[in-house]
């Protein structure tokens, strides 16, 4: 598989001018992301998750060690543009990225920043519109979407540029649950039907278990990666840090505390339906 993305002995910390040194986030992180695979980032505030995702665009750049880009270097000027070409964010306030009274107009801006063609533009702006089911909104005053709308514009606005990659930070964290099943939705088809590279931080575990990895973090350091039934069943560990596991995976824990034997590794309210109908039927 083609690697999207790598950090080699990442360093860096806030303020590390000042006399104090500042506060350091990373002194050592080597990770790896494929090129096409959909992975959430895990952990608790301060952790270090958000601070990671800018350095993928070159929002930030490495005290020390390197950020991979498709290749690039993030460290290297000349190709700012390329890797923000080919890596999109997306905030947690979409708000924040409108810069346009209509829809259509919001979605084009970036592409005509890029020195797109207006035909091009045109094509662009349907295309993503339609593929985020938004695109018979596009005349529409974004001020009058829903915020999970806004959102669903907001990454049609990355979608225009064509990125290779998408990364989204914390995107549903001002959401009600219909948004942020809007915006998951939207990102998985985005990875299934179009190949896009997905890296996604949230702190919503119903999220994270719809992922192809989970990759948690805990003072700048990786706590735990794997798939999601590798990752969650973990509950001792991740409890450590402050984090909580699906709702499904902590009902089959404390049925194992009190005395039953069964699979943490049932995520979906479906499976874990099943092996509670198992058990139950074991027991009769």
């Amino acid at each position: 598989m083609t690697e999207a993305i790598r950090t080699e002995h990442l360093k860096f910390s806030y303020d590390a001018q000042s006399e104090s040194g500042g506060v350091t986030v990373f002194d050592d992180l080597n990770l790896s992301i494929e090129e096409g695979s959909f992975v959430a980032v895990l952990g608790h505030n301060g952790c270090g998750k958000s601070t990671l995702a800018k350095h993928f665009n070159a929002v930030l750049l490495p005290e020390g060690g390197s950020v991979q880009v498709f290749g690039m270097d993030t460290s290297d000027e000349s190709l700012l543009v390329d890797i923000r070409r080919t890596v999109g964010m997306v905030f947690q306030n979409p708000d924040n990225q409108m810069v346009a009274n209509v829809v259509e107009e919001d979605v084009a801006f970036a592409p005509e920043n890029l020195g797109v063609p207006s035909e091009e533009i045109r094509r662009r702006v349907d295309e993503a519109l339609k593929l985020v089911g938004m695109y018979d909104y596009r005349l529409h005053a974004p001020h009058l979407l829903s915020g999970g709308q806004k959102q669903r514009v907001a990454i049609a606005g990355v979608i225009a540029m064509r990125p290779r990659c998408i990364v989204l930070d914390e995107p549903t964290a001002m959401l009600d649950p219909h948004g942020r099943e809007e915006v998951i939705s939207t990102i998985e088809r985005l990875n299934r039907e179009m190949g896009i590279t997905v890296v996604l931080i949230t702190h919503h575990m119903t999220e994270a278990i719809r992922a192809q990895r989970v990759i948690v973090m805990d003072a700048g350091r990786i706590l735990a990666d794997g798939t999601p039934k590798e990752v969650f069943p973990q509950v001792e560990l991740l409890e450590s840090v402050g984090l909580t596991v699906p709702a499904t995976t902590k009902v089959l824990y404390a049925l194992n505390q009190a005395g039953f034997d069964l699979p943490l590794d049932a995520l979906s309210t479906e499976e874990c339906a099943q092996v509670l109908l198992a058990a139950i039927g074991a027991k009769t």
